[in-house]
């Protein structure tokens, strides 16, 4: 499933595309959208947002487009005259000026009046966005010391999108490693300079996953693993991907463990489980 930054650089791309454009036509499959589609024609797309791994287009009437890609949801873009080939089912198109902006496979979509987004039954539950709202470390590292977190393993909260909205699997295992945080360590567990540590690492490994297209290496060690032949998949990540390697800061061998049901990577060397 793709995480806060693949959803953000699709928002990106959506805006450039729409962005700030009339709507001269809205297509829905589900019947129940496809009778407000016409509300939507005529109208003006005033920013494609996200929060966490959902995307939201606000338009000038004050209605919010939501959709959640899950695992097969994809946005296309192309000319309204040239639509893609594919064997997705189309589930919306939006055209403006010509170009398109297409949602294939997803099935979690509604339309909402702005005033009333607070009671979406999704996005109600969620954490502040690391991307689309203005959080400081003081905001995230009170967060981690909050009662609701305090007790939790970190290799689990990290997956809550109620703590903070848009990580996931490959940034969970990231951020653990930058902060040298072992994935059954606690906040309670930590002292205050770690709570600081973890909550840098929160908000930097996420904005530079968005920043450089899900890279979360650094430079050094991107070099390094290229120069011993590991392939993208690995060398764009310092840990994630990377079991029975070598670890870049300290030489360990990255294992691997499954937590919640989904695959987690650390170093033994470098994230030590200290209560």
């Amino acid at each position: 499933m793709p995480e806060g930054p693949e959803i953000r650089r699709a928002a990106d791309s959506i805006q450039r595309q729409i962005g700030g454009r009339v709507i001269d036509e809205a297509w829905f499959a589900f019947p129940e959208l496809a009778k407000q589609a016409s509300a939507l024609e005529g109208i003006r797309v005033e920013a494609v947002d996200t929060w966490g791994k959902a995307m939201l287009l606000r338009f000038a009437n004050q209605q919010v487009l939501y959709s959640h890609n899950q695992l097969y949801g994809v946005w296309k873009l192309h000319d309204a005259a040239k639509p893609p080939s594919t064997k997705r089912s189309l589930r919306v198109r939006l055209v403006a000026d010509g170009k398109a902006a297409s949602l294939y496979s997803a099935s979690d979509i509604s339309l909402w009046h702005q005033q009333d987004l607070a009671k979406h039954p999704f996005l109600s539950r969620l954490g502040p966005d690391l991307l689309s709202h203005s959080l400081t470390v003081d905001d995230v590292a009170s967060r981690i010391t909050s009662r609701a977190f305090l007790r939790r393993r970190l290799g689990g909260l990290l997956l809550d999108q109620g703590f903070v909205a848009g990580l996931g699997n490959y940034l969970r295992s990231e951020i653990l490693f930058f902060a040298q945080c072992h994935p059954k360590q606690r906040p309670v567990d930590l002292t205050e300079y770690q709570h600081y540590q973890l909550a840098t690492c929160i908000i930097d490994t996420t904005r530079q996953a968005y920043q450089q297209a899900g890279v979360t290496n650094t430079l050094a060690w991107i070099e390094q693993a290229i120069a011993a032949g590991e392939p993208r998949r690995q060398w764009r990540f310092s840990v994630f991907e990377r079991a029975g390697l070598s670890c870049h800061r300290c030489g360990e061998v990255i294992e691997r463990m499954m937590v919640g049901s989904r695959r987690l990577y650390w170093c033994p060397g470098c994230q030590v489980n200290t209560p």
